[in-house]
């Protein structure tokens, strides 16, 4: 059979023909609809990625001193970091979103482009050989009808001649008519046979081309696309699985941390960092005496409770009800007690409405955010103002040093402008030193007056080795030393409210001034490094510590955190020389930036 001779194609009718053509139709809607499916499981994993991403920005806490408080703790720490982790995991689930785009969409949509054009052509030169075939057998057809037509008429006229040819009235000329009607109708039907028989010869090569040739090959080519089609299918689905199990890692890097950040919570710590937090410095209250029943009560009274003897003593008795500590408003002032019978003091206590309404009041006064009460945290308890107080004092140092810092570095540019004048205006210098030094003096005054607080918190509290708890000042010249650039700053005790000074310093907390070298730099020097065009090698890194403006010749602007190449050490003249990019380099003042040399550079040491 021809099915079995034709080996492996598929078929070799018309009607096969059609089914293929159905068949392949079929296929390409699927890969379209797999297409689909997948731009569907990216939409997912882009919005599911977004979600996490805004559930973890939602819950991250916001920079407000509650916030700061709750850091304390391990949990919250936990999670935070809980937080951060979900973070990177929404951006796995981003990734997979772009591996299947990029990776199957892409290469999907463009081989449906191209399997589109093949099978369309295919299927064109099968039509094509359809139609020669038809085309041939209707040329056979109309071969043969016509033999048929030429015999059956040469039969007639024969049999015509024969009937002529025996009748004896027919006279001989009729007859030899006959005869020659006869041949030649015979010779129409031969060679209608002849071409019937070559239009027949034909026809079966052709036919046996379109069947055995030309058909199976564009059978084969349509088969050959299909299972690349499927193929492709399967590849498609084996990266949709990759992609996932490409993430797995770095998941489980997330989780892990996620675990990690758990286990490192600490209960005990919390709870220690519970009383540290709240931890007010007040002392109990005296235990009661027994007293006669008709007479006034007393109570012990210590120097840190809230308890005052002598203005108890100075109050007549009798006229209110007292309310025991903790349960009273006012925290910083010591309690007036009254001498009352103790039925009534009992009876107090025991009354629930004022206790819980005193309660309310506590937690009011142990409240710790900022800005809530006055500048001086006298809303707080003793302990916890103390700590307040003395944040407060770290802070304040620490803007003393930024500011030296930057006196310090326009100190060495002035000088720098000074020796060689065709860098700069050294006077241009003068109103920010002069701010500066203004802004010295103040944060120098806001020190001394916490300290003054501090101090008076401190002789209240229980004596147990405070001197930890003290910090030291700045004091520096008057702005006039400032405008000469004398950059000397010296220390001095500090003044207690009550006029006497305390020699109690914190080396922990307490700034000392830096002093820096004056730059040494003559002007050839320095403009014989401007006219080095060859490209100098990178040393290492630095990072600006301050903006820096550069309008002048050879400078190069900067902004404050952003990161260069040093290209140049600092040879004593107070600059730098650094690099933005290939084509952008100058000088910036070398205080004005942090230097990390590699390791392998001149001094491999850091300047600061």
């Amino acid at each position: 059979m021809v099915e079995e001779r034709m080996g492996d194609c598929w078929s070799y009718t018309k009607d096969q023909f059609d089914n293929l053509e159905k068949h392949t139709q079929w296929g390409i809607e699927f890969v379209e609809k797999y297409t689909k499916f997948v731009k569907e499981r990216s939409e997912i994993e882009t919005n599911y990625a977004k979600q996490i991403r805004n559930l973890s920005k939602k819950y991250q806490p916001k920079k407000n001193p509650r916030e700061e408080e709750e850091s304390k703790y391990t949990f919250c720490r936990a999670f935070l970091t809980t937080l951060n982790e979900l973070n990177d995991y929404a951006g796995q689930h981003e990734v997979i979103a772009e591996n299947l785009t990029s990776q199957i969409i892409t290469e999907l949509s463009r081989y449906l482009q191209e399997i589109k054009t093949e099978r369309k052509s295919h299927f064109h030169d099968g039509r094509k050989a359809q139609q020669h075939v038809e085309s041939s057998w209707k040329q056979l057809e109309s071969c043969k009808r016509r033999f048929e037509r030429d015999c059956k008429e040469a039969d007639r006229a024969q049999q015509y001649f024969e009937k002529m040819d025996a009748d004896i009235n027919v006279t001989k000329a009729d007859v030899e008519k006959a005869r020659q009607q006869a041949q030649m109708r015979h010779q129409m039907a031969g060679d209608s046979k002849s071409e019937y028989s070559s239009y027949l010869q034909k026809f079966n090569q052709e036919q046996n081309d379109h069947y055995y040739t030309i058909i199976p090959n564009i059978f084969q080519k349509l088969q050959d696309m299909e299972e690349k089609r499927i193929e492709r299918i399967g590849v498609c689905m084996k990266t949709f699985a990759d992609v996932d199990r490409q993430v797995l890692p770095i998941v489980g890097k997330c989780l892990d941390g996620m675990t990690k950040a758990a286990e490192c919570i600490e209960p005990k710590t919390d709870s220690k960092q519970v009383v540290e937090s709240y931890k007010s410095g007040f002392e109990p209250p005296g235990d009661v005496e027994f007293e006669d029943y008709g007479q006034a009560m007393k109570r012990t009274a210590s120097d840190t409770s809230l308890s005052n003897s002598r203005e108890a003593k100075e109050r007549p008795t009798g006229k209110s009800k007292g309310k025991l500590w903790p349960f009273i408003k006012n925290k910083n002032k010591s309690p007036k007690q009254q001498k009352e019978p103790l039925s009534h003091r009992l009876n107090d206590f025991m009354s629930s409405k004022p206790k819980m309404h005193c309660l309310r009041s506590l937690r009011r006064g142990l409240s710790l955010k900022l800005g809530s009460g006055p500048e001086d945290f006298s809303h707080l308890p003793p302990e916890q103002r103390r700590k307040k107080l003395q944040s407060k004092i770290d802070d304040l140092n620490k803007d003393i040093q930024k500011e030296m810092d930057q006196r310090d570095a326009l100190t060495k540019m002035k000088d720098v402008y000074v020796k060689n004048p065709q860098m700069g205006d050294p006077a241009s210098v003068d109103p920010r030193l002069s701010e500066i030094g203004q802004n010295i003096e103040k944060f120098q005054f806001e020190v001394q007056k916490f300290e003054g607080w501090l101090a008076e918190v401190e002789e209240k509290m229980p004596s147990k080795s405070d001197t930890h708890r003290r910090s030291g000042i700045y004091e520096t010249q008057n702005s006039t030393a400032v405008s000469n650039n004398c950059a000397q700053d010296r220390e001095r005790p500090l003044s207690s409210p009550d006029g006497s000074y305390t020699e109690e310093q914190n080396s922990e907390t307490q700034v000392k001034a830096n002093t820096h070298p004056v730059p040494t730099s003559s002007t050839p020097e320095f403009d014989d490094e401007f006219d080095d065009e060859d490209t100098l090698p990178t040393i290492g890194t630095c990072k600006a510590l301050y903006p820096f403006e550069g309008h002048n010749e050879g400078t190069i602007c900067v902004t404050e955190g952003e990161l260069l190449y040093v290209i140049e050490e600092d040879k004593g003249d107070g600059w730098t020389r650094v690099r933005r990019n290939e084509d952008e380099e100058g000088y910036v003042p070398t205080s004005y930036v942090e230097v990390f040399l590699e390791t392998n550079a001149k001094g491999a040491m850091t300047y600061i």
